[in-house]
């Protein structure tokens, strides 16, 4: 087949007139760009035989796509393919006719098709692989295993196999468009680099510079898989349709010894760049992206140092709404666990005192949106909230005593309270009495963990003690632990699902798993119906409220502080209806008027992975 690009300047007329004059067949058709084009249908023309013969020479050629596909084009689109599912009526009109075995597969069937394929696996990481692939042959299909199956292949799709997928993307790269690459040689050309996306009404952008990966550190541009995992988590869970979303991976080198003298590394091979020319770029990618797309575009920060991810949160907040997960998704997620658990702890959110063990900024950022809710259902100011909040990091408790501004890092600062030189975990938590223990460190081992010891001083002192041991690495304690040790009257969540524990009185308890996937696509959602320009403390709490309430009583008996994640598009519909419902309030909600209904809203703007019928 043979494809001709005329000019503006009356060639089109000269190319038809050689196409009679040969007798070929031919017909044009206009591209975006407003060229026209006359296309050969006679493969074995004198004229095809040159173009090889140009091919083999080595000189350009023009690719061409047609705007409506079919045939073989439609099956290998992942947006449109259906696999076996076209019906007989559908292969006809379509071209597919003896391109696919006779049978007629309904997707039920190629549901349960895809779970054995993926249940015969031998590890999370070849069932990652089955499922990317899947992904990028039948984008419904995937969405839909994804939903139906989530708490089976959550830890598949998202932490902690996309981890161990990313130390491996040098090797299973595959040169499909599944994100957008920026690099420090791309500036002043990001504008146009952003509309090479082959989707134009982008909504949602998740964005990373691959410089703090969870335990792994830094993975430079090998770090795209968490944002593509993340943007799989958008759709299945809270229905945000994949067409306006984007992963991006800006590419500013890497520390990684171990990457750069890779030869299968897909990034920049220098050191990574830091301080001006990063915001720099920064500054461009994001000028370019409101310019692109708007000011009502969600930007998610994602596995970024703690320095850089406040830094651009503090400068763009007022620009269009943004976040960073890993600050406010995980503490909008405690702190949604620690309100489902007020029926059985009795008192309200201020009576609470909290010890946050671990290195690393995420525990004052949960810190921090705790006192701010605290400071909004009462009465009291943030500074009086933050005194019954108390920091711990390897080096003991944090206090006056210990270190001021000048020794300590400034997030620990507003949570350095006066008080003894505890050099132990155990010391402190005889001395504050804590009903709550947070462990969250995002590198290396755990600080503290939670000792025997710690967990039974806690027993003595609380009814009902809240355990959240989430280091990502190594958790402070099992599950089964902090049961047995505080003779089953903990309530446990968890970083990761695990199995419920039977007590030595046979009473089993059922372990809570804490992950901000019941906060963030909910709280996309809730933006996305609302419009909203931006995103602030108050919606992250109102998020975390309305999780606390989709947690019933019967879950609550058996220990469980978080509902159940086969119900995550309800959990995620109500959370979109606080966070829009906050925005409409504050006034910085541009959907109007505003929905009757925020909840059926959410509803009927979820993207629904089910095959549709082609004409």
């Amino acid at each position: 087949m043979l494809y001709w690009t005329i000019d503006a300047g009356g060639c089109f007329a000269r190319c038809m007139l050689g196409c009679l004059r040969r007798r070929t067949p031919f017909h044009y058709a206009a591209c975006a760009n407003g060229e026209t084009f006359v296309k050969s249908v006679n493969q074995y023309s004198t004229r095809s035989s040159f173009h090889e013969e140009d091919d083999k020479a080595g000189r350009p050629t023009t690719p061409w796509v047609r705007q409506v596909i079919s045939g073989v084009d439609l099956m290998r689109h992942p947006k449109y393919n259906k696999g076996l599912a076209f019906s007989d009526m559908e292969r006809d009109r379509l071209y597919l006719r003896g391109l696919l075995p006779p049978a007629v597969l309904s997707q039920e069937v190629q549901l349960e098709r895809t779970l054995l394929n993926i249940r015969s696996k031998d590890s999370d990481l070849e069932k990652s692989t089955y499922l990317q692939g899947l992904q990028e042959r039948n984008e419904r299909l995937f969405h839909r295993v994804l939903l139906e199956n989530l708490e089976e292949l959550l830890p598949v799709v998202y932490n902690p196999t996309v981890r161990l997928a990313c130390q491996k993307y040098g090797l299973m790269f595959k040169s499909l468009p599944r994100g957008l690459f920026i690099t420090l040689e791309d500036r002043g050309r990001v504008f146009r680099i952003l509309k090479n996306w082959p989707e134009r009404n982008v909504k949602l952008l998740v964005v990373s510079d691959g410089e703090r990966v969870g335990d792994l550190g830094d993975l430079g541009v090998q770090a795209v898989g968490v944002p593509i995992s993340k943007i799989s988590l958008y759709t299945a869970c809270g229905g945000i349709p994949p067409s306006i979303t984007m992963p991006v991976m800006i590419d500013v080198g890497t520390d990684n010894e171990e990457l750069l003298r890779s030869p299968f590394y897909v990034g920049v091979r220098h050191r990574r760049v830091r301080g001006d020319p990063y915001y720099e770029l920064m500054d461009e990618f994001l000028t370019a992206v409101k310019r692109r797309f708007g000011n009502t575009v969600l930007v998610q920060f994602e596995e970024m140092a703690y320095d850089n991810a406040s830094k651009l949160l503090n400068m763009y907040r007022t620009e269009f709404p943004c976040f960073n997960d890993d600050m406010a998704g995980v503490a909008a997620a405690v702190l949604a666990g620690i309100m489902a658990a007020l029926p059985r702890t009795g008192g309200r959110l201020s009576d609470h005192r909290i010890i946050f063990v671990g290195e690393g900024a995420v525990v004052a950022c949960i810190a921090e949106l705790f006192a701010t809710a605290v400071a909004t259902q009462t009465s009291q100011t943030v500074l009086d909230a933050r005194r019954r909040l108390w920091l711990v990091d390897s080096q003991g408790l944090v206090t006056r005593e210990r270190g001021d501004s000048s020794t300590l890092e400034s997030y620990k600062l507003p949570y350095c309270h006066s008080g003894p030189d505890c050099r132990d975990l155990t010391s402190a938590v005889k001395l504050l009495k804590p009903t709550v223990l947070v462990g969250l460190s995002t590198h290396g081992t755990p600080p503290f963990p939670f000792t025997p010891e710690v967990l039974q001083t806690m027993a003595e002192t609380c009814k009902h003690p809240l355990i959240f041991p989430l280091s990502a690495g190594m958790p402070e304690c099992t599950a089964a632990e902090g049961y047995s040790f505080t003779e089953g009257r903990a309530l446990v969540a968890t970083e990761q699902k695990v199995e419920a524990a039977t007590l030595p009185n046979g009473r089993t308890c059922t372990p809570s798993q804490c992950t901000s996937t019941y906060i963030f696509p909910g709280v996309a959602l809730g933006a996305l119906i609302s419009r909203c320009t931006k995103l602030r403390d108050e919606q992250f709490i109102a998020a975390a409220d309305a999780v606390s309430r989709m947690v019933t009583e019967e879950e609550l008996s058996r220990g469980s502080i978080y509902p159940a994640l086969s119900k995550i598009r309800d959990v995620s519909a109500s959370v979109a209806k606080a966070v829009a419902q906050k925005a409409y309030e504050g006034g910085f909600a541009t959907a109007l008027p505003k929905p009757h209904n925020l909840y059926e809203a959410a509803r009927q703007n979820m993207y629904h992975p089910q095959y549709r019928r082609y004409r």
